[in-house]
């Protein structure tokens, strides 16, 4: 079977080396937690987060992956100042292995939001020069959301490409985090404000802000992607629309119709059956795409969980690559 894979990540040193000063301020115990040498999940070696090359294809041929989809890590904490010149360069290199292995990477464009007007140019490059098939934003910008004013040239340039925006979970703010997850051991703070459970629960939020302040009625056929199932969402569209009727939100649609319509979701390698079932249950197949998280995660179990999944061959197909394809035009 085609497995294609769309949030795969790889780190650009540069971006790292920019992107460190703000992400100790969000999460000082970040590093520590996400340290390899901890032995906890998701901590993969910064040499197999930065080879977009040999290696990497080792690993996909082993474990039965024909194509990633690559995202590079961090850009939205890049200050301004530095931040287009850096994500422009991080963008070539992605470009770079594109067409180095064009039948096994595709390539989402990576954004310098700190400086919007710089990223709507720069997404429009990636997509009209380079070919790359959407882009992949990381949380919050300056604690705004994607709906602030500054932000529109992003979404016009998207919407007006036909591209997806993948959202991807982020360190909260630090207030949120303060409020939230402190008072714990470092260690477990800085683990359940990010993987365990705050940039789930801060990517649910920011997706629902962009439906709430009338996103989708400006731009109704732009697509975003949202991984780890939904970030929650799929499980509460009966308590949203409930809560959040149209005579309340004044917006063209309910919330489980933007959800339905303006929304796809992938597993992000959390690779449950029942979460799976649900889903196909609550949004359709045609809705699900497929993502193992790597490295933070191993291709290792991808093709297994298809492979086991209750779900005719054809749906299994659509999930593993056809809707990937179709919505990306690979």
């Amino acid at each position: 079977m085609r497995i294609i894979t769309l949030e795969e990540h790889y780190l650009d040193p540069a971006i790292a080396a920019a992107s460190a000063p703000l992400a100790r301020e969000l999460s000082p115990d970040f590093a520590a937690a996400y340290d390899p040498a901890s032995g906890l999940s998701y901590t993969p070696s910064a040499q197999v987060l930065q080879d977009l090359g040999d290696g990497r294809i080792a690993d996909m041929d082993t474990h039965g992956i024909s194509m990633q989809v690559l995202s590079c890590l961090t850009t939205q904490h890049v200050p301004a100042d530095v931040a287009p010149d850096l994500v422009r360069a991080a963008n070539d290199t992605a470009a770079a292995a594109v067409r180095a292995h064009p039948d096994r990477f595709a390539a989402f464009a990576a954004l310098q939001t700190t400086a919007p007007a710089a990223a709507a140019t720069e997404l429009a490059r990636c997509i009209d020069e380079l070919g790359f098939v959407g882009t992949m934003i990381n949380g919050r910008t300056d604690g705004e959301f994607l709906d602030a004013p500054r932000f529109d040239p992003i979404l016009a340039t998207a919407a007006a490409r036909n591209v997806p925006i993948y959202l991807h979970p982020a360190v909260p703010p630090r207030e949120t985090s303060d409020s939230n997850y402190a008072g714990l051991a470092p260690l477990v703070t800085a683990r359940l404000q990010t993987s365990a459970w705050g940039w789930h629960q801060e990517t649910a939020v920011h997706f629902l802000h962009l439906v709430l302040s009338g996103v989708l009625d400006r731009y109704p056929n732009l697509q975003f992607i949202l991984g780890h199932w939904g970030e929650m969402i799929p499980f509460y569209l009966d308590r949203l629309d409930e809560a959040l009727p149209q005579s309340l939100t004044q917006l063209e649609r309910s919330i489980s119709d933007y959800v339905r319509g303006n929304v796809y979701i992938t597993p992000s390698g959390m690779f449950s059956q029942a979460q799976l079932q649900y889903c196909v249950e609550t949004l359709g197949v045609d809705r699900i795409l497929y993502s193992v998280d790597y490295p933070f995660i191993g291709n290792d179990g991808a093709v297994a969980f298809l492979a086991e999944a209750s779900l005719p061959e054809d749906a299994k197909h659509q999930i593993a690559h056809m809707n990937t394809e179709n919505l990306l035009s690979i």
